[in-house]
């Protein structure tokens, strides 16, 4: 069995362990035979470090993207939405370009600039042009951090004619596998509210807040060789902050679950657990008064006596 062959019946299983729709994961593997990958953005097609779980989330974006909408993955800190974007791509076959919004992000960045190639005036193609040509998946983050020069590139790229207009170029026919997924959450600083015309050109997932059964999941699957008491201590940690900071007690700063798993990393290789979480949780604020109450969350579930072996057998 070839790579290709392997992480097909990889994605397969994963797709049937949590009892995604047989007709849908037929018309994925049909997707993923119909359009081939150019050899050069193969290095693009990569299998995420985590999976998402979530059966419903996970059938409404594999429907909506097989019949050739795009996706806005909307919802709070931590629920995912970059996760689902990755598992996507990957699912899909397709090499995934990240677009990070941000308020030096024009059209330019998107599109492309003029550069100099062999003393000739020639178009440096941006992630928009690149998608678009080899038929990617884009992944648009904080899309509501667009700026007005940045968001009249999506419209045009994510209109039902599928055609981007480039002045001075010529005009650009989407590869018919393109798609592009954006995420976005409320109340960070610089986002602002999307426009209608710009919306109507989505299919919306609400993503819902992550559960403990999707926690240990994660945790057992990136973790192996821990121990399961260690892990629903460190999953009830991040439900308790997460109670929290919905409550408005604290902030998102904390909710932070990539910073969770880089800490465990750090105690897979010997770090004290109590070290190791105010790395990875604690100190990602910087108010003192917040910090306080983070620290007594953490100590009520993660003993300053532990060491590294009371995670990892």
């Amino acid at each position: 069995m070839n790579r290709e062959d392997r992480e097909m019946t990889k994605i397969m299983e994963m797709l049937r362990d949590q009892g995604i729709d047989e007709g849908l994961i037929a018309d994925v593997e049909a997707f993923r035979s119909s359009f081939e990958v150019e050899e050069s953005e193969r290095r693009r097609v990569t299998e995420p470090m985590i999976p998402f779980y979530g059966k419903e989330i996970l059938e409404q974006a594999i429907a909506g993207l097989l019949q050739g909408e795009n996706l806005l993955l909307s919802g709070s800190k931590a629920t995912g939405k970059n996760v689902l974007a990755e598992n996507l791509a990957w699912v899909f076959g397709r090499p995934s370009y990240n677009i990070s919004f941000h308020v030096n992000t024009d059209s330019s960045s998107l599109i492309g600039t003029d550069t100099f190639v062999n003393n000739e005036v020639t178009l440096r193609k941006g992630p928009v042009y690149q998608c678009a040509q080899y038929g990617g998946f884009g992944i648009l983050d904080e899309i509501n951090m667009a700026k007005n020069d940045a968001v009249s590139v999506l419209h045009a790229t994510l209109d039902h004619r599928r055609i981007i207009d480039v002045p001075g170029y010529d005009k650009i026919t989407l590869h018919p596998a393109a798609r592009f997924i954006g995420t976005m959450n409320y109340g960070y600083a610089g986002t602002k509210e999307l426009n209608e015309a710009l919306v109507s050109r989505f299919l919306v997932i609400d993503m819902p807040p992550v559960d403990e059964e999707t926690l240990m999941k994660i945790f057992r699957v990136t973790f192996p060789g821990a121990k399961d008491k260690a892990l629903e201590q460190f999953a009830g940690l991040f439900l308790d902050l997460q109670l929290k900071a919905f409550n408005g007690e604290i902030t998102t700063r904390p909710l932070d679950l990539r910073g969770l798993l880089a800490a465990m990393k750090t105690m897979k290789g010997g770090l004290r657990p109590s070290l190791a979480v105010k790395m990875g949780i604690t100190n990602k604020t910087f108010d003192i008064f917040e910090k306080k109450i983070i620290n007594d969350v953490v100590m009520t579930r993660i003993p300053e006596s532990w060491t590294a072996g009371d995670v990892f057998a």
